[in-house]
């Protein structure tokens, strides 16, 4: 009896800081920068199911080593987790320039022909966003879809599984006496942390995909993505490198 309830505890409890893990800030503004393209509000949900994925995969790894030796792993972990937080700093950073390079990229076309028995080349505006929207309008922003996983996505929750804001969930372990109650309490934060960022994500495409046939509105949109995810990442990075207290939480 004493076993069941603490397998039913550890399930509850991992599951709930799952769901409540995948809304942390910095979570939260790297699938903004990658779901920036998304026509489809539904693709959101295979960016979202993809990181979390990748989340989980490297927390469950480290977590049954720290079933198995205890806080002798976990001293080792807490002291390099700062390298992997600054680390997702500087990929926020990088997420957000990349959004302003595809946008970059999308507003400028080359068009190349003849004139005169003389070649030109010439560099256009827009035309590439015309034929996106052309195909957007014939897209159903609401059309399911075949489940599609996500690389990037996956990658990038990798790096954020190795940083430090899963510490909390970890710290607990050493305390869980059975092996399995242990691993059944790391793969229901993993479920947690799935179906929660998989549910924030469809929400966070919807500007993306409404916007997509209105060039002006999706570049705010898209640029205020990549803003907040430059600024972000250099505030996490001067709070870890250099000890400042720039995000209060």
């Amino acid at each position: 009896m004493e076993t069941e309830y603490s397998l039913i505890s550890a399930i509850t409890l991992g599951f709930l800081l799952g769901l409540k893990h995948a809304t942390d800030a910095d979570h939260v503004v790297a699938v903004v920068s990658i779901v920036d393209k998304s026509k489809n509000i539904w693709r959101g949900l295979w960016v979202g199911f993809s990181w979390g994925l990748g989340h989980t995969a490297p927390l469950l790894i480290l977590g049954i080593i720290i079933l198995l030796f205890k806080e002798a792993v976990l001293d080792k972990y807490e002291s390099i987790a700062p390298f992997f937080e600054f680390l997702v700093g500087i990929m926020l950073v990088l997420l957000g320039i990349q959004v302003f390079w595809q946008l970059k990229k999308n507003n400028l076309h080359i068009h190349q022909h003849q004139h005169d028995e003389k070649e030109h080349v010439h560099i256009h505006t827009s035309h590439q966003f015309k034929k996106e929207i052309s195909n957007t309008k014939k897209h159903d922003f609401f059309k399911l879809g075949a489940p599609t996983f996500r690389t990037k996505s996956f990658f990038v929750g990798i790096i954020h599984g190795l940083a430090g804001s899963a510490a909390v969930m970890l710290v607990l372990l050493p305390s869980i006496q059975s092996i399995w109650v242990g691993i059944a309490y790391l793969i229901l934060f993993g479920v947690g942390t799935v179906l929660s960022m998989s549910f924030i994500t469809v929400f966070l495409a919807v500007p993306f995909s409404m916007s997509s046939n209105n060039k002006k509105l999706y570049r705010y949109i898209s640029s205020s993505a990549g803003t907040i995810s430059i600024l972000f990442g250099v505030t996490l990075m001067s709070d870890i490198g250099l000890g400042t207290s720039l995000i209060p939480f």
